[in-house]
């Protein structure tokens, strides 16, 4: 039981559990593996075993360069930022744009409400497509989809017309939501991931923040259409790197992977109860099959992908690559709504979505209440308030991703080398400490008119804490379910549908019980959220097991059924 995580008994190893260092106390059931045969980091990390282990094909995206990765991560990571500022660009100057739109206050952010709605119903839709054909053609799909909405917002005479772009930029907006996160369990081993996840999340975070600071300006000099124009401008460019920079980044491998398979005793040849090693091919979502009960013999099977000619830029380029998955249609789409129920990603979607929702509660309500006595802003100045999201944002950022590993990659070696994914959840802490002074220090700056600087602090520390919730939620979901990632974040991200109904009718909230009352209540359920941390730190290794153990789950979430 290490460090409070309850053991399982039942399997010889747990789905999502592994063994990462080359330490000399490694337990027993590992003591015989043949380290040699297993590829091991560079660098400072040479004492690393590689997870997932890379096939030898040169097209496998583990093993290219790493520019190539970082490129394609910044790529896909600006797109993101766009994505991001897009949906609350206009929410500095709602008042304004209300007026000239000839509609209320409410209706206007009832707009963001069914955006939001529809990049949550996007999502069942984008992201089994890309598990089927591949993340490179929903990626042009989508920019093309921003780039176009992008024109039809500018261009939009009517709110009906203006309403239409805006709701159908939504199916755009998905991929960009969820795929990131996706493409960077493609490129990057365990020990990456956290900082790779965090410079994401940079790009998505400071995009929504640094976006109204932007648009606030443009809005009240230049009027809101320019925003839409501004936006078009970037996703033209964007949309030229990702058909010409971001290859196809999904890959069915035959990796090197170490699992525990039932041994035959030949007569006399073989002593009862011996082990041995030996080299066999199998892919990595056979392991939970192969893992025999305690009480038979096991081996260690290592199985080691082929090596394949390289393809060339051109093809590399192809929009699509063939099928990636080859489970029934209506799996691929009906895999969410079983993993939602899995008790880490609906833990996922709780913490995410919560924290998230609230925060694009503030984006809703900024322009309404800074824009009133005692503050008085202008549209410039309530979007300067998102200064203090985009800097405190970039700092969360820049620690929670090299945190976290730092945290796995320590707790590990105090673990004898065996990695657990509740490692991730460590994170929790600085969140919880974050997410109370942002929201509940929102509230109460706001119901007794402080300064300026107290409302527009605790609004950045609130959006600081989304910065470590989205590491610590994005790396504990793709280490526990690593070959699910495409379903398990479509599932976290139905937390579009919690946020629309929220945004819907936030304004009236506000109006009727006060920002005291309204930031209390989320500020209590966010703290509610956070404390389900506890069960699954201790009961997160046994519901991996039980998990890996259901062969209906099993039989269903298999690509090869």
């Amino acid at each position: 039981m290490p460090f409070g995580i309850l053991d399982c008994k039942k399997l010889e190893v747990v789905p999502g559990t592994a063994f990462m260092s080359d330490q000399e106390d490694l337990p027993p059931e590992y003591s015989e593996v043949p380290r040699e045969l297993l590829k091991h980091g560079k660098g400072r990390f040479s004492n690393i075993i590689l997870i997932p282990q890379p096939s030898d094909s040169p097209n496998d995206p583990l093993n290219w360069p790493q520019w190539k990765k970082e490129m394609i991560l910044l790529i896909v990571g600006l797109s993101a930022a766009v994505v991001g500022a897009f949906g609350p660009m206009l929410s500095p100057g709602f008042v304004e744009v209300s007026a000239q739109l000839n509609i209320s206050v409410e209706v206007l952010s009832q707009s963001t409400a069914w955006l939001i709605l529809t990049i949550g119903l996007g999502l069942f839709l984008t992201n089994p497509l890309a598990k089927i054909y591949g993340k490179r053609p929903i990626y042009i799909l989508a920019i093309c989809i921003m780039f176009a909405c992008s024109v039809w917002g500018a261009e939009a005479k009517t709110y009906n017309s203006f309403l239409a772009s805006r709701v159908i930029s939504g199916v755009g907006m998905a991929p960009y939501e969820v795929l990131v996160q996706c493409t960077i369990g493609d490129l990057y081993f365990v020990h990456e991931r956290a900082t790779r996840i965090a410079v994401w999340n940079l790009f998505l975070l400071t995009g929504i923040a640094g976006g109204a600071l932007v648009s606030g300006y443009i809005i009240e000099y230049d009027g809101y259409k320019w925003t839409f124009g501004v936006c078009a401008i970037f996703f033209g460019v964007l949309m030229l790197a990702v058909l010409f920079l971001v290859p196809e980044t999904a890959y069915r491998r035959d990796a090197v992977v170490v699992v525990p398979v039932q041994d035959s005793v030949r007569g006399d040849e073989e002593k009862a109860g011996a082990e041995h090693v030996h080299m066999a091919l199998a892919h990595e979502h056979d392991v939970s099959q192969a893992r025999g009960e305690k009480d038979k013999h096991l081996s260690y099977s290592v199985t080691q992908g082929s090596a394949e000619p390289k393809l060339t830029y051109w093809q590399s380029l192809r929009i699509f690559t063939g099928r990636h998955s080859y489970a029934p249609m209506f799996k691929i789409f009906t895999r969410p709504m079983i993993l939602f129920f899995y008790p880490a990603v609906f833990w996922g979607f709780l913490i995410y979505g919560t924290t998230l929702t609230w925060i694009v509660v503030f984006s809703v309500v900024n322009g309404v209440i800074f824009v009133a006595p005692p503050y008085n802003f202008t549209v410039s100045q309530v979007g300067l308030i998102s200064l203090s999201p985009f800097i405190l944002t970039l700092i969360g950022e820049i620690i929670s991703g090299p945190l976290n590993d730092w945290i796995c990659l320590y707790l590990t070696k105090k673990n004898k080398g065996i990695y657990e994914p509740e490692f991730r959840l460590v994170l929790i802490i600085v969140v919880i400490v974050l997410g109370t002074v942002g929201f509940f220090g929102f509230g109460a700056t706001i119901h007794y008119q402080t300064h300026w600087a107290g409302p527009v602090l605790t609004f950045g520390l609130a959006n600081m804490s989304l910065a470590f919730a989205a590491t610590c939620v994005f790396s504990y979901v793709i280490d526990s379910y690593p070959k699910l990632n495409e379903e398990a974040f479509v599932a976290i991200n139905a937390r579009n549908l919690l946020t629309f109904g929220l945004t819907y009718f936030v304004n009236n909230w506000l109006a009727s019980d006060g920002a005291l009352q309204v930031f209390c209540i989320l500020g209590g359920l966010f703290l509610f959220v956070c404390s389900l941390t506890i069960p699954l730190w201790i009961f997160g290794k046994k519901i991996r097991s039980w998990i890996g153990r259901n062969a209906w789950l099993q039989r269903y979430m298999n690509d090869d059924f």
